[in-house]
């Protein structure tokens, strides 16, 4: 199946249905478990919520499917990749942190796919207690090849920045190249082909899924707009692997594995409103001040997971799109701030407009919980002289923030192991200098 025949349906958290064309009539009519399923498919469902959940955070989809996936042989734990989310491994640094482009393993030297070239970079709470977070990095150069990989702590946000992932579920399959994003939610298998190497960040949260954010006086209208989320449609493959089919899952923060003798894609046909689904950056209607200060930066939430408390965030995801600055006698760059949540920001590409140097594609950099940061000295001394015109901003520029109500623990392999720390980072702020007068107003 290659990508020029991929198609999707429309539509955030939507009760969709769908067939492999191959098999008309998969679906039971008006029944979700028959005695006997339609082909002699097996019926299984996947719940992403308690069942007793209110009705708009109700999670569930029917898979009917050539076999269970109950048909394997028990977990063995897995030592590979760097994931963890032991946050006590290493020393609490306080400091603003920014970490070079993170490199990627050639591949004859040193093949790695998706789930090994997965590295822990920082993160808070835990899986068991069902709340936290965690900020993963891949960085890879080969396709997983009959083995998947399952998460049952949580859910995936994957932010492609570099190679395209061509991402094979039960559901079907999406390509989500960079500016693109994909959520791949709790227990929903997948695999991971690449066509060279290929890097990016992973936003995952235990115990929520992400919802749009509310929009207030905003109106109906307006940021992500949920008819530009796509679904894939339904693929199947019948394929047996005598030399054993590898599943992965992603349990209590370590990873296992079990061994079966056929594909896991081999769902014909679903319908439910439980689905991995995808997401064009560029389709964000952006709001900005058109007349004078900054909006706060929430204005530019893609997608939130939440907590029980009203307006805080378990997580948010941001980004900082090509817009118009139009504000009149304002200080258009970000605004130098404190802060009671974590902010971890990524570049896709370009240059983000509050530090053009040292923040690069591929790295990344973290401001943790009341740690001050700010525009560096040269943009303050640009923006404060320039001439305020409408003007674009960060156009071919995609930065974002994975932004968390908790107080996140950078693990040992960001600090240490990965070697791409930039001790230097605290510098830019260095040139600033008082331009305090008491005798000028």
């Amino acid at each position: 199946m290659g990508e020029q025949f991929l198609s999707y349906m429309s539509g955030f958290g939507n009760e969709h249905i769908s067939e492999d064309p191959r098999c008309p009539g998969a679906l039971p009519e008006g029944q979700n478990n028959p005695q006997v399923c339609p082909y002699g498919l097996y019926a299984e469902q996947l719940s992403g919520s308690a069942f007793t959940c209110p009705r708009p955070t109700n999670k569930r989809s029917w898979l009917y499917r050539i076999l269970p996936s109950v048909c394997h042989k028990p977990f063995k734990p897995l030592k590979e990749g760097h994931l963890t989310h032991d946050w006590d491994e290493i020393e609490p640094d306080p400091n603003q942190l920014r970490w070079k482009p993170f490199e990627i393993p050639k591949a004859p030297q040193n093949k790695m796919d998706f789930v090994s070239g997965l590295h822990t970079l920082c993160g808070a709470g835990e899986p068991r207690g069902r709340n936290g977070i965690a900020i993963h990095i891949f960085v890879c150069n080969t396709s997983m090849i009959n083995r998947c990989l399952y998460n049952s702590d949580g859910d995936f946000l994957i932010v492609p920045q570099q190679g395209k992932l061509l991402i094979t579920t039960e559901f079907g399959k999406m390509l989500v190249e960079p500016n693109e994003i994909c959520v791949i939610q709790q227990g929903m298998r997948f695999s991971v082909e690449v066509f060279g190497e290929t890097r990016g960040y992973i936003l995952e949260v235990y115990g929520a899924h992400f919802e749009l954010p509310d929009l207030g006086p905003i109106g109906a209208n307006g940021l992500a707009n949920p008819r530009d989320f796509l679904v894939p449609v339904a693929w199947y493959e019948d394929r047996q692997v005598p030399g054993g089919y590898t599943v992965i899952s992603k349990y209590q923060g370590k990873l296992f594995t079990a061994q079966q003798d056929y594909s896991p894609y081999n769902v014909v046909a679903w319908h439910g409103n439980y689905t991995p689904y995808k997401y064009h950056l560029e389709k964000f209607m952006v709001i900005n001040a058109v007349a004078f200060d900054h909006a706060d930066p929430s204005i530019f939430t893609v997608l939130t997971a939440k907590t029980t408390r009203a307006g805080v965030a378990l997580a948010d995801f941001v980004i900082f799109p090509p817009r118009w600055g139009v504000a009149n006698n304002t200080f258009r760059p970000p605004y130098y701030h404190r802060n009671c949540m974590s902010e971890f920001m990524g570049l896709i590409k370009g240059h983000y407009e509050a530090k053009e140097e040292g923040f690069q594609p591929g790295g990344g950099s973290l401001h943790s919980m009341m740690t001050p940061h700010g525009p560096d000295a040269d943009c303050f001394e640009k923006a404060s002289k320039a001439k305020l015109e409408p003007e674009r901003v960060a156009d071919g520029t995609m930065a974002f923030m994975f932004e968390s109500s908790l107080s996140l623990a950078v693990t040992k392999w960001g600090l240490q192991t990965s070697n791409r720390l930039d001790k230097n980072y605290y510098k830019c702020w260095e040139p600033l200098k008082s331009h305090f007068n008491p005798k000028c107003k």
